[in-house]
């Protein structure tokens, strides 16, 4: 999964909306609210209809949908709701009454990458609370280097929908976050540093069977299955100059990367099969199959590289690299696509209609091919 890229959103709200791109003004709040009213879409956002805001304030973003269809589940770091740093809640995909939606995880420490696990009952998360109850420190620059750190205390835990804790799934030393499950719901796809480098493995549900995917020098994360549950597809950094690895491994000696270049690859489960699909530049990551298996949707800076402003849209494109499609247009920030199991529905996360305040809510949409 897509991990601490709520960071870069904090990062993100300081930096004014980029006038080179022709949308509608977003320096002003509208009359959206996370009720559920119809949201407006961008000039060029042909693929969605119907987008609806789901929340209403703070960082809230990798929401991702139950087998089922009808609630979501994903972080977020809102003070209102009482936590300091990132935890985990849910919703229906309607959004949520009261105040606040329930809380998943423990309250403590620090969290992200969430997932539902079959039946509809449990999720998965990574939490760094066994580590302490206090939010970690999260530098996010390292002698002027955008970097996020890799906290050695996450590991994975079960809990129900009523937020009690069920299971702890990993307890290697070190980095063990990021799961996601397959649709077929046999298998946790997760990036560890057990290797000592940060690469994916593949366990099965109860924590057992841990195999080793990837084996190439560099950031691996942020992993999902294909529809049929025989690829991944995931972000990876490669940096292959004298220079860039060794920045690569001093900074992962201090736990910590840079996001900054990163691109989408794709590989069968075992690993075998690897191929690079993007080749854009910038940051190319949260990757998500389309319902057909045969393209990918993700986030990308890579067309505003060089502007001096990040801003990040959402594109597809096919396994093989071609077809390059913009699918989102927002002028700051567009990111975590997950398309519903039935293929009908997209979730994501976006600074859009945020007031002009760094805030980044969840939206939902239907999907138009």
């Amino acid at each position: 999964m897509t991990k601490r890229f709520l960071f870069l959103l904090i990062t993100i709200g300081f930096f004014a909306c980029n006038s080179s791109v022709e949308t509608e003004e977003t320096s002003e709040p509208t009359e959206l609210s996370f009720s559920g009213t119809d949201a407006r879409l961008y000039e060029g956002e042909v693929n969605l209809k119907n987008l609806t805001q789901l929340t209403n304030g703070g960082n809230n973003a990798e929401a991702y949908f139950s087998f089922d269809n009808s609630k979501l589940v994903f972080q977020a770091d809102y003070k209102e709701w009482g936590v300091e740093c990132d935890q985990i809640f849910y919703m229906t995909t309607s959004g949520f009454s009261g105040d606040q939606p329930p809380m998943l995880s423990t309250g403590l420490g620090r969290t992200t990458c969430s997932y539902f696990l079959p039946g509809d009952k449990e999720i998965i998360y990574s939490s760094t609370h066994l580590g302490g109850e206090k939010c970690p420190e999260a530098p996010r620059s390292v002698n002027g280097k955008y970097v996020w750190p890799i906290f050695e205390d996450f590991d994975i835990f079960v809990a129900d929908l009523e937020g009690n804790t069920k299971r702890q799934l990993t307890d290697t030393p070190g980095y063990d976050a990021e799961p996601t499950v397959s649709p077929d719901g046999k298998k946790i796809v997760f990036t560890s540093t057990r290797s000592g480098d940060l690469e994916l493995y593949t366990m099965d549900l109860d924590g057992s069977n841990v195999n080793q995917v990837t084996s190439g020098l560099g950031y691996d994360g942020g992993a999902f299955f294909s529809p049929d549950s025989k690829k991944l597809v995931f972000r990876a950094s490669r940096p292959k100059t004298e220079e860039e690895i060794k920045t690569y491994k001093d900074f992962l000696a201090q736990g910590l990367v840079q996001p900054t270049n990163m691109e989408i690859y794709v590989c069968n489960v075992d690993g075998s099969e690897l191929t690079q699909v993007t080749d854009l530049g910038g940051a190319n990551w949260a990757p998500y199959f389309h319902p057909s298996g045969e393209k990918i949707v993700f986030a990308s800076n890579h067309h505003s590289v060089g502007e001096g402003r990040p801003r990040f849209n959402l594109f597809i494109i096919n396994l093989d690299g071609t077809g390059l499609k913009q699918i989102t247009f927002d002028t700051i920030f567009d990111a975590f696509p997950m398309f519903s199991f039935d293929g009908k529905k997209l979730v994501f996360s976006s600074n859009r209609n945020n007031g002009g305040t760094r805030d980044t809510n969840v939206f939902i949409a239907d999907w138009v091919d």
